[in-house]
């Protein structure tokens, strides 16, 4: 198992989100599966702690989060107007 950092915490939720928004199958199952009021709560989730912690991190790890936060926010649209 990694390490268990804040990057490697935003990236697990991230991935989760992915596989909440159906763009990535459910490693469990193997199939794709699309749950938007949950990809909704993990983004949610993942706002939150940006909000909390946005004067404790490094700009590495802020970037990150942005950046993430950014690229589900934006799928998560384009699902909403499918």
């Amino acid at each position: 198992m990694p390490q268990v950092t804040f990057s490697t915490f935003i990236l697990s939720l991230a991935s989760s989100a992915l596989v909440q928004l159906g763009e990535v199958p459910n490693p469990e199952s193997g199939a794709t599966e699309q749950d938007l009021v949950i990809a909704k709560h993990t983004i949610d989730i993942l706002t939150m702690l940006e909000e909390k912690t946005k004067q404790c991190l490094d700009s590495d790890e802020a970037r990150l989060l942005e950046g993430i936060l950014y690229e589900l926010r934006m799928k998560y649209v384009m699902k909403k107007v499918d």
